[in-house]
């Protein structure tokens, strides 16, 4: 008997993340002792494939990895939490991808991310996988690959299209009218509006309202909770509490949990706030998808 086709499809970045604990970010010219490094799967596709299946969607994902240990360690880790790995290829004679992330005493960091295999993430690999785009309920996207790979995703998927604009860049109209629900945080929003980060909630409401293409823009907040602006008008969903470790992965985590409530049908209100519980767990542990939570710890916290 087949396995269930997968209801979320992942198109994006796999990177080896190198973290160092630094007592605060260094300036130009700086060097900063850090406390002790590790490693962890990561980018920002692969993260919000493992978010949706921890909680419990079947998900499969569409990327590239060199041909290397760091990308087998990074095929290997995404089969591991389920996630259908077929269409990830390993490439000859190309790095896996990697980020170099520093995180303060606050729980803030910084990344520089070095994409390898991710910027040959193509069209063709796209067309190699209309199968899975096409009958998925939700595919999710975002920016750590090429955009013309991006925009040939949204343009293959049969269900709804989640792009999560990370790195901020402008993007085409053409691909924004593709996209169902953008979820960008308020430095990205700046960026797509060619202006200043808006100040409060108003202010990235009226801009958010005015990018043409998506059916809703999701701001995400940090702490704060969560933006939804449609049509009809604007929602502020607040933050959860919670002790900041590493805020790392809150963004991928709350895409994951969009994706899964968005299959589960949920109302666009509910999904979010299912999204902000989720990102809020994330970011109490160490690490991207180590910190990544369950559908029964979200659960938990919602009750």
């Amino acid at each position: 008997m087949s396995e269930p086709a997968p209801s979320v499809a992942v198109v994006g970045s796999l990177n080896l993340d190198l973290v160092v604990p630094v007592p605060h970010h260094p300036r130009p010219g700086e060097t900063v002792l850090g406390s002790d490094h590790f490693s962890n799967p990561g980018g920002k596709g692969a993260n919000q494939a493992v978010a949706a299946a921890r909680l419990g969607q079947r998900v499969g994902m569409v990327g590239c990895v060199g041909d290397d240990d760091a990308g087998t360690d990074l095929r290997s880790s995404l089969a591991a939490e389920g996630v259908d790995v077929e269409r990830v290829v390993a490439l000859d004679h190309v790095p896996t991808g990697i980020a170099l992330i520093s995180v303060d005493r606050a729980g803030e960091n910084t990344i520089i991310v070095s994409p390898g295999a991710n910027a040959r993430v193509d069209v063709e690999a796209v067309e190699n996988a209309r199968d899975l785009l096409g009958s998925a309920d939700v595919t999710l996207l975002q920016l750590e690959i090429p955009v013309e790979t991006v925009a040939a995703a949204a343009d293959a998927s049969g269900g709804t299209v989640v792009l999560n604009p990370a790195p901020g860049r402008p993007l085409p109209g053409e691909l924004l009218a593709q996209v169902d629900v953008l979820v960008p945080n308020l430095g990205e929003l700046a960026v797509l509006s060619g202006g200043e980060a808006p100040d409060d909630l108003d202010a990235a409401a009226s801009v958010a309202s005015d990018i043409d293409g998506p059916d809703a823009v999701v701001v995400t907040l940090g702490p704060e909770g969560a933006l939804v602006v449609t049509q009809d008008g604007s929602l502020h969903v607040p933050g959860v509490e919670v002790k900041v470790v590493d805020t790392t992965a809150a963004g991928d985590s709350f895409c994951g949990a969009l994706a899964d409530a968005l299959v589960r049908g949920l109302e666009l209100e509910h999904a979010v706030r299912w999204a902000v519980t989720a990102a809020a767990l994330t970011v109490t542990g160490k690490g991207a998808q180590p910190s990544l939570p369950t559908r029964a710890e979200v659960e938990d916290l919602t009750t």
